[in-house]
């Protein structure tokens, strides 16, 4: 919805909320639903009303629970009844420099500073301990925004006492311990506070009168930000860059003006500022962020503008280059479908509104910002969150390469004939593990992120995938897949937990028994894959894998479940052709299929060699 995509008039969206909702919750179905827990040391209410309407845009349909005012501690620390039954996915804890409880005085020496620091990190710590054993789910905690006055004016940041310099150590304190501590983020409210405007944000009229942290104007932004992390958590981040080239990432038409005429680099003011802007792409890659070319222009020419000397993208930071003259809308479907993702997974970044405006109304759920001009797109792809971090993993790091890689595979699959002869030729080898501490968050990261060779879609935070992989009555099972161009990571994940074929009926309804009902079968709650790996064979070495698991703890039967959805239609058969037998099918197009495990099992992996299992 236009009205809540950055640039947003924040004024307009606290006035039509009501309305803004009601067309949210008309307008699509398929919403991911999940309960969030705000805990708060301030008036929560409206940044509860806003937040639900930007999460309703992403695809969230939140459901929340609400502390009490300045009750966030205590709900926690009492076990407050209502938050227990609550069972929250995600807790966040909206406090401000209004809970701090004591500052450094003036008189104050270093040894009663330090003391009063421990002692203020230390309330929140025991909160955080407490969740993290109690709840087992991710927690967003904000960090504090600097006071809005200075008693030591600039020196402020110099002198112990200085309640600026004691924020800025405090924060530090929670920075380290998110470091250290995985599932726990921090929401950036100092940053947030001074974008805005710190005199602004922290009028201290809002506070007295509303008991509100920041000033009422300020509420969708603060959403705003929020809904972005919270849509990382679960997986709802865009995957790469759709860029167009001429004045996008440099000043100039190149096959007009010439590459050597552009307005690249730091002879001119406008020079550098598209410098500046692809130095800011090309740090995207480094976090993980696919980029690719979406361009009108000859081919030739577009090679040109990237090879200029004085711009600091290049041909090969690209997975894909489309330079031609077919609709942009056609190229990102067709880039998306080379890479096997979807084309929703991509934001398009072109500086004509006319390009931009058929790319949104041609590719649904493609993000297509409104950038402005080229002054302002770094701020606006920045604020957007379209990419937000919650966690960088190796794999992260290594995206581009790995889909880079993908693209060498598809070059040396057309100089073969026999496709298994293809599949041999790249001399893979998988590594098939239960889950451990070292892929946790990778795990988690999948079954959030995972959409279309995904057989249930459940989404599972990390807390819960380290309690799968330490009880007994499940089966898990990860998988790495590396060949002769390179390492593709973690790409596949199964968990099964073992029942009784009576639970086959709740699994029908598409929930989940309770407590233990037997150990006889394995009921697959989820089967994934990365697309990066489609059509390699390696649901044949995971199914191998299932059948082992299943024969070392004497279980005989499989049970597979496939729930449909808009995004996962590519495996409505796939159990069919893992030998399972379908014997049910319901009216919304769940499908229960059955596998007997046979005494003489032939296995299904012939093209890759697979590493042993744990």
């Amino acid at each position: 919805m236009r009205e809540l995509e950055y640039p947003f008039d924040g004024e307009l969206i606290l006035k039509k909320s009501k309305k803004l909702r009601r067309a949210l919750i008309e307008s699509r179905t398929d919403f991911l639903e999940k309960r969030i827990a705000v805990l708060g040391g301030s008036t929560t209410h409206d940044i509860i009303r806003i937040l639900e309407l930007f999460l309703l845009n992403q695809g969230i349909r939140p459901v929340f629970y609400e502390s009490e005012y300045a009750q966030y501690w205590q709900d926690v620390m009492f076990d407050n009844p209502q938050l227990c039954a609550f069972m929250p996915d995600l807790i966040f804890i909206h406090t401000s420099n209004r809970n701090i409880a004591a500052y450094p005085s003036i008189r104050d020496q270093e040894e009663q500073v330090e003391a009063l620091l421990s002692e203020q990190y230390g309330h929140f710590q025991v909160m955080w301990e407490k969740i993290a054993s109690a709840y087992r789910c991710p927690v967003i905690q904000n960090n504090f925004e600097y006071p809005f006055y200075r008693l030591f004016g600039n020196q402020d940041q110099v002198y112990l006492q200085g309640r600026s310099r004691f924020i800025n150590r405090l924060n530090d304190l929670f920075y380290r311990y998110a470091l250290e501590h995985e599932n726990f983020y921090i929401h950036d409210i100092n940053y947030l506070s001074a974008s805005y405007g710190l005199d602004r944000w922290a009028d201290p009229a809002y506070w007295h009168m509303y008991k509100y942290a920041s000033c009422m104007q300020a509420v969708p932004v603060f959403a705003f930000n929020l809904s972005n992390m919270i849509k990382a958590v679960f997986g709802r981040n865009k995957k790469g860059l759709s860029l167009d080239l001429d004045n996008t990432l440099w000043g100039g038409i190149v096959g007009d003006d010439g590459p050597e005429n552009l307005e690249i680099g730091q002879e001119t003011s406008m020079g550098q500022v598209f410098a500046e802007f692809q130095a800011y792409v090309k740090a995207q890659k480094d976090i993980g962020v696919m980029l690719t070319v979406n361009s009108k222009n000859e081919e030739e020419n577009a090679l040109a503008g990237l090879t200029h000397p004085d711009g600091v993208l290049k041909p090969e930071d690209f997975v894909l280059i489309k330079a031609n003259w077919e609709p942009k809308s056609k190229n990102l479907e067709e880039t998306a479908a080379e890479l096997n993702i979807l084309p929703e997974s991509f934001v398009f970044v072109d500086d004509n509104p006319a390009e931009r405006e058929i790319v949104k109304s041609q590719v649904p759920g493609a993000a297509v910002p409104e950038i402005g001009t080229p002054e302002q797109y770094i701020r606006v792809l920045d604020h957007s969150g379209f990419f937000e971090v919650t966690s960088l993993s190796e794999d992260d790091r290594k995206r581009n390469e790995m889909y880079q890689a993908n693209a060498e595979r598809k070059r040396q699959q057309a100089a073969f004939g026999d496709y298994r002869e293809y599949l041999l030729s790249l001399e893979m080898q998988a590594q098939i593990k239960p889950f451990e501490p070292m892929v946790m968050a990778r795990v988690a990261q999948l079954t959030n992120k995972s959409n279309q060779f995904n057989l249930t879609t459940r989404r599972y935070t990390q807390g819960e995938i380290e309690t799968f992989a330490a009880n007994d009555r499940y089966v898990t099972r990860y998988g790495r897949l590396s060949d002769k161009f390179g390492d593709n990571g973690v790409v596949s994940v199964v968990i099964g937990r073992k029942g009784s074929m009576e639970d086959r009926e709740v699994y029908r309804q598409n929930k989940l028994p309770e407590g233990d009902t037997g150990r006889d079968v394995l009921h697959l709650e989820l089967w994934l894959m990365s697309c990066r790996v489609l059509k390699r064979d390696m649901e044949c070495a995971m199914m191998d894998s299932v059948v082992e698991a299943c024969r070392s703890c004497g279980i005989g039967t499989v049970m597979g479940y496939y729930y449909p959805t808009a995004k996962n239609a590519m495996v409505k058969d796939f159990y069919q052709k893992m030998g399972f037998e379908k014997t049910e099918e319901t009216d919304t197009g769940v499908t229960i299929w059955r596998y007997s495990i046979p005494d003489q099992y032939e296995k299904k992996n012939t093209v890759m060699a697979v590493g042993s299992i744990d």
